[in-house]
């Protein structure tokens, strides 16, 4: 009886572990397989070989090289840590008022926030173009900042708002005693105390607006103003029988890579964002 158990127990072990390795090489082998493709050229491209024989940068080299891609990278960077701080501010602030404060509507103004981010990008793409259209913004970074808001900020807001209502009222009743104003208690009090929440927001809000493409494609049109997907997309061959495969796997490595980083540097804050107000202390 002893030994069917011990049996049954390795056996589901060992399923776990299969199944941990399984989801592991599913989730890797695409970003492994970039890596691999970029370090490959001409006819290497349609190789099979896990690993490859002659390892070039050439394609790194010609990214660069043949486009202004080191403007597009800064443009992204400057974009999204623009809609990050943005997001932030704002969103900070709401949910100071809709966390804290009770007021009649609260419940439909947080509806309303949660059904502006259901919407689909292209239907609002018309009308969010001309917009930026008569404010002049038309192939400026700032109607790229102004439009990404749209996606970030009813997420900010929702999730610093949860992070908001979970925080004890004692803090803010102390606060209160001592004569602080709202706006002293919020920057002085609670703010020290969502840095997990802030960060964990802030990095899913920048990966957001780094990977947008469409509304980047549809605002831009010099290639100095484009962000790096809109860049990736129209990456071309030097000539009309060169396949550009290898390039555009390049780029994809160069503007992934420092997102990994991010992610494993605020790896720790980003659980402890996550799980903050999961259990009500």
């Amino acid at each position: 009886m002893a030994t069917s158990r011990q049996a049954r127990r390795i056996a589901g072990r060992a399923g776990f572990y299969l199944l941990v390795l399984f989801i592991a090489l599913y989730t890797l082998f695409p970003f492994y397989w970039a890596i691999v493709s970029s370090l490959r050229e001409g006819q290497a491209l349609f190789s099979t070989d896990l690993l490859p024989r002659d390892p070039t940068l050439a394609n790194y080299v010609g990214v660069f090289a043949e486009q202004p891609f080191a403007r597009n990278i800064l443009n992204s960077v400057i974009v999204a840590t623009s809609v990050v701080l943005l997001s932030l501010a704002l969103s900070v602030t709401a949910a100071y008022a809709l966390g804290r404060i009770d007021f009649r509507g609260r419940g439909f103004l947080l509806a309303v926030i949660l059904a502006v981010s259901m919407f689909p990008q292209v239907a609002v793409l018309s009308g969010l173009f001309e917009l930026v259209r008569l404010m002049g913004l038309y192939n400026n970074l700032a109607s790229l900042v102004l439009s990404y808001l749209i996606f970030t900020l009813p997420f900010t807001v929702w999730v610093l708002t949860t992070f908001m209502r979970e925080l004890p009222k004692e803090l803010e009743e102390a606060a209160i005693v001592d004569g602080a104003t709202p706006f002293v208690t919020l920057t002085k009090v609670f703010l020290p105390l969502m840095g997990p929440a802030m960060v964990t927001t802030g990095l899913l809000a920048f990966i957001a607006a780094w990977n947008e493409f469409l509304f980047a494609l549809t605002f831009t049109l010099a290639n100095e103003q484009r962000t790096v997907p809109v860049a990736i997309a129209l990456i071309t061959g030097a000539s009309q029988y060169e396949l550009p495969w290898g390039r555009v796997m390049a780029a994809s490595v160069t503007v992934t890579v420092p997102l990994i980083v991010l992610v494993l540097v605020f790896q720790r804050r980003i659980v402890a964002g996550l799980t903050a107000g999961a259990v009500k202390g």
